[in-house]
């Protein structure tokens, strides 16, 4: 079983202002450790998607940030993101895999089904995401995963699992605890009452703190 457990930041769903939000997305990185950053921008016309990533990737970077586009395999290879995540009802692992090749990484959401996440992973997906665990205004998640899912995947699986759905510094600890390598985070940095460095930090602390349990 691996003690790692990193956080992975996924955009707000709707960027009307790029450049305000890459002073937000610069804040939070100050904040601690970030393993990626997933572009989300769900129906956002093409060149909308493509400055987001000109404006967010040398931020991310800078700070050995990956860079993940969700969804769009075409563009994530065609703008040189470090990778792509696909939903069930996106474009499919394999159709995803030709686009990006083998050396950039796509992952595959999961839901609640270890059986969809073996097949990903069997299928040579980078990692797999379960979720949502807690309710989430982020994104329409009518299923909900229970944290033994990630237990159980850490013990029997080597391809890393991500935890995503609602997740904030209150309910982090949990999730590390249970098995997951990477947690997902959206509203929970950038609703932040204090800030998105103050959310990257307390996301940091409980992270520390579910690793210590996991032992």
């Amino acid at each position: 079983m691996t003690l790692d457990c990193r956080l992975y930041l996924i955009t707000p769903p709707s960027l009307p202002d790029l450049a305000a939000f890459g002073r937000q997305l610069a804040r939070a990185l100050e904040g601690g450790d970030v393993a990626a950053l997933q572009i989300r921008l769900k129906d956002a016309p093409d060149d909308i998607v493509a400055a987001a990533v000109e404006v967010f990737s040398p931020i991310a970077r800078a700070r050995d940030v990956a860079v993940i586009l969700n969804d769009r395999p075409d563009l994530a290879a065609r703008l040189d993101c470090d990778g792509v995540h696909v939903g069930q009802g996106d474009t499919p692992y394999a159709a995803a895999r030709k686009l990006m090749g083998k050396d950039r990484m796509v992952g595959v959401t999961c839901h609640d089904s270890r059986h969809l996440a073996m097949e990903a992973a069997e299928a040579g997906a980078d990692y797999v995401a379960f979720g949502a665990f807690f309710p989430t205004t982020t994104k329409d998640a009518p299923i909900v995963a229970e944290p033994d899912i990630l237990s159980i995947w850490q013990e029997t699986m080597e391809v890393p699992c991500v935890a995503i759905g609602g997740i904030t510094a209150a309910n982090a600890a949990g999730l590390a605890t249970a098995g997951a390598d990477f947690l997902a985070v959206s509203g929970g940095v950038w609703a932040h009452p204090e800030g998105p460095d103050a959310a990257v930090a307390a996301l940091n602390a409980a992270i520390a703190q579910g690793l210590a349990e996991r032992r």
